[in-house]
């Protein structure tokens, strides 16, 4: 690996910009605590034991910049696994960049985007994987991202690949071995337990990749799109849900010419409402656009609420609407203005479609019944429990890429090919999955990871 400065001491700040009661100046690296020593005033921190704290001041030009606490955390037991000192101070922008600079002034450099959390890695106190979580933990904007990254920070199924992948290594060996011995026809690699291996570990493969479509979602918020003929109601079932008068209502059709998106959090998991143009002939250039782009952000949902006016939509026009939504994702059907239509026209569509919710959004009447419907769609009901869930992309890809690999291994034993081109597809399907926890890394790769990351992380 080329040299990425890991020998070096860094300071960053690690608190958000701007005004507050607490900010935190962080270093790592050698000569953190002699660094911060040659800053401090009150104990000498280089003689002072691991996980303590310490009251001091700052002092600059003479005076007293700031009154500080200072925690010490000594390699290897600290987030990086190196010598880290943390500096809390008032969190005044002067006083915090000024403390920085003495760091600098000290020896210290400025950290990277990520060089922290880059250290820990490096340093084995977590797995790639785990450091990525790191970073969704950071970004968690609801409690489901948030439950999804503390698992992932934990090992999340990383620690299970990782074992697995072990006893691939094992049969790589021997199949290699083998390699060393064809004159002899020895076979050291049991074929038929290499064969209950790799069908272990693509049942595991599966099962994780099944799970990033509700993984990504849950990390990044689930793609709504409310849908319907114009005057449905769309717009008013957007501000019912939101509580707020979010979109401008009208009786007169086609008011919503553009996408509107708003975020709701039910049950810890964050939706993205987006309402839209009415479905139906534009009648001038402008609504035309707006149609095209509601059937571009429908294609594009994870879940469609398609939204019908219940006293005026017959079930011929409701069948024909909704086999026309170019959609892929699952479809909650719902009857908007059931305070206006009579039991006649419940009953004919409860006949129809049985799953057919029945709603006023203007009353705001049986909206919980649409958020179980919401939950229940995206089969996320049960995901607390769920051991593993995978929601970053790269994990994804590396999946699918180790079980075609797998696949290959399979289809060479039952064909039965030479060792040397079983090792081969082996050896693809071990680089994949150690892709996943770091085991095989680029610098290429670890420098796009920790890029995404904040300064001070």
């Amino acid at each position: 690996m080329k040299d990425m400065g890991i020998q070096d001491s860094i300071s960053a700040i690690s608190t958000p910009q701007g005004e507050g009661a607490i900010g935190i100046v962080r270093l790592t690296g050698p000569d953190a605590i002699a660094i911060a020593d040659r800053l401090f005033y009150g104990k000498t921190l280089s003689e002072q034991p691991g996980h303590t704290l310490h009251f001091g001041s700052i002092r600059h030009k003479g005076k007293i910049l700031d009154e500080v606490v200072v925690g010490l955390f000594r390699a290897p037991h600290s987030y990086t696994g190196e010598d880290v000192v943390e500096i809390s101070c008032h969190a005044s922008p002067y006083i915090l960049q000024t403390l920085l600079q003495l760091t600098f002034e000290e020896g210290a450099r400025p950290a990277r985007p990520g060089e922290f959390t880059l250290r820990a890695f490096l340093n084995g106190k977590m797995d790639l994987s785990q450091a990525e979580a790191v970073a969704d933990l950071i970004a968690a904007g609801s409690e489901a991202a948030h439950d999804l990254a503390i698992k992932q920070m934990r090992g999340g199924f990383s620690g299970e690949i990782s074992r697995l992948r072990q006893q691939l290594i094992h049969f790589a060996s021997m199949i290699e071995l083998e390699l060393d011995f064809s004159e002899e026809d020895l076979e050291f690699a049991k074929r038929q337990e290499l064969i209950a291996l790799v069908e272990k570990i693509r049942k595991l493969i599966r099962s994780l990749s099944e799970s990033f479509r509700l993984g990504n979602v849950l990390k990044n918020g689930v793609a709504t799109v409310i849908a319907g003929r114009p005057n449905a109601g769309k717009s008013t079932l957007l501000n019912a849900l939101l509580k707020e008068e979010r979109a401008i209502v009208s009786e007169i059709p086609g008011t919503t010419r553009d996408s509107i998106e708003e975020l709701i959090n039910i049950e810890g998991i964050l939706f993205r409402l987006i309402d839209t143009a009415g479905l139906r002939d534009a009648s001038d250039k402008i609504e035309a656009m707006g149609v095209g782009r509601t059937l571009e952000e429908i294609k594009r949902s994870a879940l469609v609420i398609y939204l019908f006016d219940l006293a005026s939509t017959s079930p011929a026009t409701l069948e024909k609407d909704l086999k026309n939504l170019p959609v892929r994702a699952p479809v909650i059907l719902a009857g908007n203005k059931s305070d206006l239509a009579t039991d006649e026209q419940k009953e004919t569509i409860r006949a129809r479609w049985p799953e057919a919710l029945m709603l006023s959004s203007l009353k705001r009447e049986n909206l919980e019944s649409l958020n179980r419907a919401l939950i229940k769609a995206l089969h996320a009901e049960n995901w607390q429990q769920e051991s593993a869930i995978v929601s970053n992309a790269r994990h994804y890809h590396a999946l699918q890429k180790a079980d075609e690999a797998l696949k290959e291994v399979l289809n060479g034993i039952h064909e039965g090919i030479s060792g040397e081109f079983l090792a081969l597809d082996i050896r693809t399907a071990l680089d994949a999955l150690g892709e996943i926890s770091g085991e095989v890394s680029s610098d290429d790769l670890l420098g796009n990871i920790f890029s995404k990351f904040c300064i001070g992380k």
